[in-house]
């Protein structure tokens, strides 16, 4: 039975669907099955993979909203044993259709639950924020990596949030463990990106990834070509670190 990671971060503009977007492509190159599983409104997961998210004929609001099977909303992406459960802005609209549904923290886990046999690692991009849409990714992950920015507030808000996995696990899903911590938009140039490195790994420890994602021209160009990093520029120091955090991950099977 595949692994289910949710990536997630109240906050914006910290790396989360760049995280989920090359993670997902280096597991599926190192052989493992992988389903990403665009759970923010915003759809980037969706566009940054090249699947155009206002084609789709099914996304993930249709199976927590219509009950859609899951193989119905899956597609493959352009990266060779990478799948995806698309995005569109009509999700956007599933947080007030939830508010008043019957089951409404476990759609997602139970949409998931056919197809987790298919994989070996299934990611679930969250938005940034803690609605229904995220309490669903983090009631159906195994575990939540958060990824956080080498920025002077990088721990604002992240205690906040540890606190909403910490009533998840209470109230939904009492087995979500922290599967770890990936700094993300590291400048080595900066005294400010070393001196926060240090603060989170203060705080968190053993769980902060050895691996630190860099700010990346080419990390930041992919996206718009629809490629992770990883097929648009293999050598570039992003997807070196990307790889390098892959294996990190796999290495907690």
């Amino acid at each position: 039975m595949g692994k289910s990671i949710a990536i997630a971060n109240q906050k914006g503009g910290v790396g989360k669907t760049t995280t989920a977007i090359n993670l997902c492509a280096c597991l599926a190159d190192f052989g493992r099955r992988t389903l990403l599983v665009d759970a923010d409104p915003q759809g980037n997961a969706t566009s940054g993979l090249g699947i155009d998210k206002d084609k789709a004929p099914l996304c993930v609001y249709d199976g927590l909203i219509n009950w859609a099977a899951a193989v119905g909303i899956i597609q493959p992406a352009p990266e060779a044993g990478l799948d995806v459960m698309p995005s569109a802005i009509r999700l956007a609209g599933a947080e007030l259709e939830l508010a008043a549904a019957p089951e409404r923290e476990f759609r997602l886990k139970k949409l998931l639950w056919p197809v987790k046999d298919n994989y070996d690692y299934i990611v679930i991009d969250c938005p940034p924020s803690l609605g229904l849409l995220a309490v669903n990714a983090l009631t159906a992950a195994d575990s939540v990596l958060i990824p956080i920015q080498c920025e002077f507030y990088a721990l604002e808000g992240v205690a906040q949030f540890m606190n909403t996995v910490n009533l998840i696990r209470e109230a939904f899903n009492p087995s979500l463990q922290l599967e770890g911590i990936i700094m993300t938009m590291y400048d080595g140039r900066t005294n400010l990106s070393a001196q926060v490195e240090d603060e989170v790994r203060r705080h968190f420890g053993a769980k902060v990834y050895q691996t630190i994602i860099p700010r990346n021209v080419r990390l930041s160009e992919a996206p718009s070509f629809g490629r992770s990093v990883l097929q648009y520029d293999r050598k570039s120091r992003g997807a070196e670190e990307y790889m390098s955090f892959a294996r990190e991950v796999l290495g907690n099977e």
